[in-house]
């Protein structure tokens, strides 16, 4: 009797972390792709001005973090599956826009407003919640691991395919099949149910009293300010890669398409090295202090990234870039949601990794704009890639600072 509970227990525990990781793997490929249709979509409609094409990434980068709290309320008070079908609507509506749109306006409000909401429903913070609340404790890991590696997947996979398809059609029609890829969404969502109700609730919580806790512990403000750098780093290069490459990637006998395809497979890369990054990032918090952790990953980062801009650009430093970069990529993500959960507890969790992954969006927002409007008024992005590395050296030393203990207010609880 129990092995057979257990059974159906870890299928149905199966069929949730494949739905979740499905939805994930979609959300992050499609968004990966906008870095390479930045210069032919500029070029067609912005007589060849990224900045303002750069600007909607931001903004979606920004709604993407702001929009955060706004779908964890949401699915907490109206359910999981009501989040996560707003955020699937706002993607494909934000996406058909971004593909139709013609002005900066569209733009904004496509692929900046509406896909970052998009991406803000679909993506962790709603479909790792019901993984986890699903999940029983002792697998909780595994199955969160699982999902989560399954986003990297779709990163891997979807800007490959758009390398195809922009060296085959236009950018609205490769856009347009992108956009065509979130329907298998509809299919996973349903099933992305947590039939028990979950004993813990946040209402006997006081949440504005916790917030004022945690900005006032040190600790969590230093890792907010390092996660800030975290998204710098994410989203400049992810947005601006391909178009570096393009543009200065000389004398391999490579058309500018090709280049471009270049940037991506090499954002593909990164998607792929990530799944493992992320494995052992997190099993490495298990054996050292995670603040001495995230300080190496952001130390190596400012080394990879100053090697790669002093190096000359081949394609082999390119794809080496991106494998090595992708292991950095988002193996943050794990050692900081741990550290909160140490500082403060898993009660509010979803609350304080919000405002930290406000942080992070924040740092996007400011990596794509200031990328697109350097390149635009100087025709390179010398000193984003300085920029990136005296912020990841930064974030280093921010992150020794980080104590792993519960913080002081919340000890006696």
């Amino acid at each position: 009797m129990d092995q057979t509970e257990n059974r159906g227990i870890d299928r149905d525990m199966l069929i949730i972390m494949l739905a979740g990781g499905l939805v994930l793997a979609l959300s992050f490929g499609v968004r990966s792709v906008f870095g390479g249709v930045v210069l032919p979509l500029s070029d067609d409609l912005f007589a060849g001005r990224i900045e303002i094409f750069s600007l909607s990434i931001a903004i979606q980068n920004l709604v993407w973090g702001l929009a955060q709290p706004f779908f964890g309320m949401l699915a907490d008070k109206f359910g999981d599956r009501r989040a996560l079908w707003l955020g699937f609507l706002c993607y494909g509506l934000g996406m058909l826009i971004c593909v139709f749109g013609t002005t900066p306006f569209a733009q904004h409000m496509g692929a900046g407003v509406l896909v970052g909401m998009g991406v803000s429903g679909t993506a962790f913070g709603t479909v790792l919640a019901v993984v986890g609340r699903a999940a029983p404790a002792e697998k909780r890991g595994f199955y969160l691991g699982v999902a989560s590696a399954m986003g990297s997947a779709g990163q891997a996979l979807l800007p490959l395919l758009t390398a195809w398809l922009i060296s085959s059609f236009d950018w609205r029609t490769t856009l347009l099949i992108v956009t065509a890829l979130l329907t298998p969404m509809a299919l996973a969502i349903p099933f992305l149910h947590v039939k028990s109700k979950v004993s813990a609730t946040q209402s006997d919580i006081d949440l504005p009293q916790t917030i004022r806790h945690a900005f006032g512990h040190t600790s969590f403000v230093m890792l907010a300010a390092g996660f800030f750098v975290c998204g710098f780093h994410l989203a400049f290069i992810t947005a601006h890669l391909p178009n570096y490459v393009q543009n200065f990637c000389t004398g391999t006998g490579l058309s500018a398409p090709e280049l471009r395809a270049l940037g991506l497979k090499a954002l593909a890369l990164a998607g792929f090295a990530n799944i493992f990054g992320t494995l052992i990032a997190a099993r490495l918090g298990n054996f050292f202090a995670k603040p001495h952790v995230l300080a190496g990953i952001y130390a190596l980062r400012a080394v990879v990234i100053l090697v790669f801009i002093w190096l000359p650009l081949t394609p082999a430093s390119v794809l080496i870039f991106g494998l090595v970069m992708g292991g950095l990529w988002l193996s943050t993500v794990p050692l900081t949601s741990a550290l909160i959960v140490v500082m403060f507890g898993p009660r509010a969790m979803g609350t304080l990794f919000g405002f930290v992954f406000l942080s992070h969006q924040l740092g996007g927002f400011a990596g794509v704009w200031f990328g697109g409007i350097w390149f635009d008024r100087y025709g390179n992005y010398d000193l984003i890639w300085y920029m990136a590395i005296a912020l990841g050296v930064i974030s280093a030393l921010i992150h020794l600072t980080v104590r792993e203990r519960a913080a002081p207010v919340m000890a006696g609880a």
